[in-house]
């Protein structure tokens, strides 16, 4: 335990209960479920669910440069090009990403919040810290939208 407080791991706690309900939220859903959306011009449940994924992958793996290069078909899951994703493969990707995640707040220590990567495509650097915060209000923000679409048609979906 004392080599735990060493690391982030501690302190993004939550972060993972919050992982589990978005699996709970698209595990059990059919392709015709994945296919509902807000409103017309929306994204349907499962491009929101992909878009999750896909963004953990472009930040931890493409920014950051951790984790495997199987990781980097995930990068696009969430192109307008892309065939609509089922909920095994959604769940695979969630997962997959997640422990991509898990992996590094269990190995990066404070310290390492502070390196500096050049955010590509775009001007200027991220660190570690903002990229981890990116991401878990970004897993908010669409995990809260995925919820909201799945339980407009009246579908079950956890408590986040």
């Amino acid at each position: 335990m004392s080599d735990d407080l060493n690391t982030l791991a501690p302190y993004y706690r939550g972060w993972d209960s919050y992982q589990k309900l978005l699996v709970e939220m698209v595990a059990p859903r059919t392709d015709e479920e994945l296919a509902v959306r807000a409103a017309e011009g929306l994204r349907p449940a499962w491009m929101i669910a992909a878009h999750i994924v896909a963004a953990r992958v472009w930040w931890f793996h493409s920014v950051l440069g951790e984790g495997d290069a199987d990781l980097e078909a995930m990068r696009t899951w969430d192109d307008d090009d892309q065939p609509p994703r089922q909920a095994a493969e959604l769940e695979m990707g969630l997962e997959k990403s997640w422990r991509l995640i898990h992996e590094v707040l269990a190995r990066w220590r404070p310290a390492d919040l502070a390196a500096e990567f050049p955010r590509r495509g775009h001007d200027g650097t991220v660190t570690r810290q903002w990229v981890i915060w990116h991401v878990i209000e970004h897993d908010l923000h669409h995990g809260g939208e995925l919820s909201l679409t799945l339980g407009m048609h009246g579908l079950l979906v956890p408590e986040l």
